[in-house]
């Protein structure tokens, strides 16, 4: 049993640990200090956001904070207003408010529990990890704990390379999409704004600005010039076939093959969305079957579509977001991305179209650079992993998609793993694929604590 702990990281991921540990009883009071790094505890980058436009992506039913708890949200949701369902697509915000709620009263009960817990408002600088232990830097103070657990979630995106240095400094193209969010105020005047992406966050940026802006127009660009799929008004019944696909999937762990199964298993069901459903749960198995060369393939030639149909749009957000095309506001485009240069009343943007040989520009006031996660920590700027990495501490994934690390969590570095360094969340998605939505979050936080509480 490990008393002692340090999380690092102060979203949904680290207070869902931190709620885990202090659930369960245990023989001796735990020592755990918590680095939020600022903010608000338990919200994080991704329930940060005050606007109720912005809407989570999942069901209100599967979006519990616990895993022996699933239905937590809901039943939180219901006490305020018990006409919620199960199956509403409800605002991210309110979901930051149910992760703050837990959050205190999880650090409520580690008081009268007699548990010692430091929330930290700052983050670490360095760490030395060990097979005895961690050592934690931070400021002109050191830290000795007996494990520690990266719980980072998104890291701050860079700047895309076909972005001239004139262009970054002028302040009109923005990387980091939710700090201008949070900032933004109505007004009236006509914008033109160019959206470099067409994910989840990017409709969000499109639907937020248009309606604190009336008069913006948006110019969205993505590589294939289209939107996220739609979630069905109402919940779709499971797919009758899916333990069969999924037995014969593992007996073939070829992409090729998995690509010929799943589309002949849409081809006969009456919504392709109900086989893709069906993978969730055994798609960080599924993952760990393939080998090097076949996750290779799949991530060039079919993550985008993946992507696009596996995280979809709530259908009154992509209501949205027609509108907004009917009324000549946004506008779409296909293509890849040749420049960002500094113009006279903006920015420039150059770009090739699909299908086409002659390069084309736009001029916008503003760009925002909105196109998914980034968890590459060879070129990160996040501060602790660039010294992990530089101290040859941990590795990254071979991917770019994270820390090299176990399927339960255990960091590797030097071809074995660390046994009193962890990670949870996205920096696992190099391993484990499915990593960064709460209902797989929510499983290893649970399985996370067993192990750190094991006698």
């Amino acid at each position: 049993m490990f008393r002692r702990v340090a999380i690092i990281g102060g979203g949904a991921a680290g207070a869902t640990l931190l709620s885990e540990l202090l659930e369960r009883p245990v023989s001796q009071p735990l020592h755990l200090d918590w680095y939020t790094g600022g903010g608000t505890p338990g919200r994080g980058i991704a329930y940060g956001t005050r606007s109720e436009r912005h809407l989570l992506n999942v069901r209100a039913a599967s979006m519990g904070m616990f895993a022996n708890r699933p239905n937590g949200f809901l039943e939180y949701m219901q006490k305020r207003n018990p006409n919620i369902s199960g199956t509403d697509f409800l605002p991210r915000c309110w979901y930051g408010e149910y992760l703050e709620t837990e959050t205190t009263n999880a650090l409520a009960r580690a008081k009268s529990n007699g548990h010692d817990v430091r929330v930290v408002p700052y983050e670490v600088d360095a760490m030395v990890p060990e097979n005895d232990g961690v050592t934690l830097f931070q400021g002109e103070t050191t830290t000795r704990v007996e494990a520690t657990v990266l719980a980072l979630g998104t890291l701050p995106p860079r700047p895309l390379p076909q972005v001239d240095d004139a262009a970054l400094t002028s302040g009109r193209y923005i990387t980091q999409p939710w700090s201008l969010l949070a900032d933004a105020k109505p007004d009236t005047q006509s914008h033109h704004v160019a959206i470099i992406g067409l994910g989840l966050t990017a409709v969000d940026v499109i639907v937020e600005l248009a309606a604190l802006w009336p008069n913006a127009r948006f110019t969205a660009i993505s590589r294939h010039g289209l939107l996220p799929e739609v979630h069905p008004a109402s919940a779709s019944l499971p797919y009758e076939d899916g333990d069969e696909l999924i037995e014969t999937m593992r007996d073939a762990p070829d992409i090729r093959t998995w690509m010929h199964l799943v589309r002949d298993a849409i081809a006969h069901t009456d919504d392709w969305r109900r086989v893709l459903d069906s993978l969730r749960p055994h798609t960080q198995k599924l993952w760990g079957l393939l080998p090097h060369a076949d996750r290779a393939r799949f991530l060039r030639h079919a993550r985008w579509a993946w992507e696009r149909s596996r995280h979809r749009l709530p259908p009154q957000v992509a209501q949205a977001v027609e509108a907004l095309e009917k009324e000549g506001r946004l506008q779409r485009l296909s293509g890849h991305l040749h420049g960002v240069t500094l113009a006279e009343r903006g920015l420039q943007l150059r770009y090739l179209p699909k299908n086409e040989r002659q390069e084309r520009t736009l001029e916008a006031e503003l760009i925002v650079q909105s196109i998914g996660l980034d968890n590459d920590v060879r070129r990160t700027q996040h501060t602790l992993l660039q010294q992990l990495v530089t101290n040859g501490h941990i590795r990254s994934d071979p991917f770019g998609l994270g820390i090299e690390a176990e399927p339960d969590g255990r960091v590797r570095h030097n071809g074995s793993a660390w046994p009193r360094l962890f990670a949870i969340g996205s920096m696992l998605r190099g391993t484990l694929w499915e990593s960064i939505s709460m209902p797989e979050i929510r499983q290893q936080a649970r399985h996370l604590a067993d192990h750190l509480l094991a006698e």
